[in-house]
């Protein structure tokens, strides 16, 4: 008999071996139809991440928000509320970066995706967030969100344990928690609004307990409004970072009188995203030394 054959049975024994076998199939098959979102099988972090390759700061926006203007546009009809600094995000998407090119084109400053779930690191970020530093950038890195895999804690040690950490050196921006439409379902990742702001609330709070300094929130204000209710708990201690590919930002979420980072545009003259700090150099050192 081959191995996995069942259809030849010799004996008692190998009755018993075969029913045994099928009741651990059925058993098997009965905990994949029952297991749902945040039971133990979510929370180690797998759930039903495909293709973090394919998710970045911003790559769900045009599929629900659209763009009135393009990227070029957008940069050329702004009217800056200050003094405005140019950068950029990317992720394992663009792959190795030529940031002496970057830095040359104007660029002052690099976001870079370290992290998503409880399960994926960005294969190029070494490349990436050196390579940004190395250039004279002011780096940062990201954490792509995915809050129905694991608790929001949870999520904000991974981040911090592989690239996502501070340091108050004026070359390290605080990390960024990318929260936007999910990639892999509902909107609001299965959520209620008073979960997804006790979600929040439990990465922002893990990540200034263990590094001294609260996250950037990266988001929109459509997605904010849907998932949060507008909520405004997050204004007074994590800088906002807003995605709207048109030529002015729009509205903020509840609670910021200003943005301070705006992502304008997926394409332009940078790798990957198109970034404006709302301020000089100076300020967004500031923003680094925390």
């Amino acid at each position: 008999m081959s191995h996995g054959d069942l259809s030849v049975v010799h004996g008692p024994g190998s009755v018993r071996k075969r029913l045994g076998l099928l009741a651990g199939l059925f058993v098997t098959m009965l905990a994949m139809v029952f297991v749902m979102p945040g039971s133990a099988s979510a929370a180690s972090g797998t759930g039903h991440i495909t293709h973090p390759e394919l998710d970045w700061m911003g790559s769900t926006i045009k599929a629900h928000e659209g763009s009135s203007a393009s990227s070029s546009s957008s940069a050329g009809t702004v009217t800056p509320m200050a003094t405005q600094t140019l950068g950029m995000d990317v992720s394992g998407y663009q792959g190795n970066v030529n940031w002496a090119t970057a830095w040359a084109n104007g660029g002052k400053f690099a976001y870079v995706k370290a992290t998503e779930s409880t399960s994926y690191t960005n294969p190029y970020f070494t490349q990436q967030y050196n390579g940004s530093f190395n250039v004279g950038m002011i780096r940062g890195s990201y954490h792509f969100a995915t809050p129905d895999t694991s608790g929001g804690a949870a999520q904000a040690d991974y981040f911090i344990a592989h690239g996502g950490g501070w340091s108050g050196d004026g070359k390290t921006l605080p990390g960024a928690l990318d929260i936007e439409y999910n990639p892999y379902g509902a909107t609001c990742f299965g959520l209620s609004q008073a979960s997804m702001v006790s979600w929040i609330h439990a990465f922002a709070n893990q990540y200034h307990s263990r590094e001294g300094v609260y996250p950037v929130i990266y988001t929109t204000f459509d997605w904010w409004n849907t998932c949060t209710g507008n909520n405004s708990g997050f204004a007074t201690t994590s800088p906002i970072w807003i995605a709207k590919y048109t030529s002015t930002v729009g509205t903020l979420p509840a609670g910021y009188g200003f943005y301070t980072f705006w992502q304008y545009g997926d394409s332009g003259t940078f790798p990957g995203d198109q970034d404006r700090f709302n301020g000089d150099l100076s300020r967004l050192q500031a923003l680094a030394q925390g």
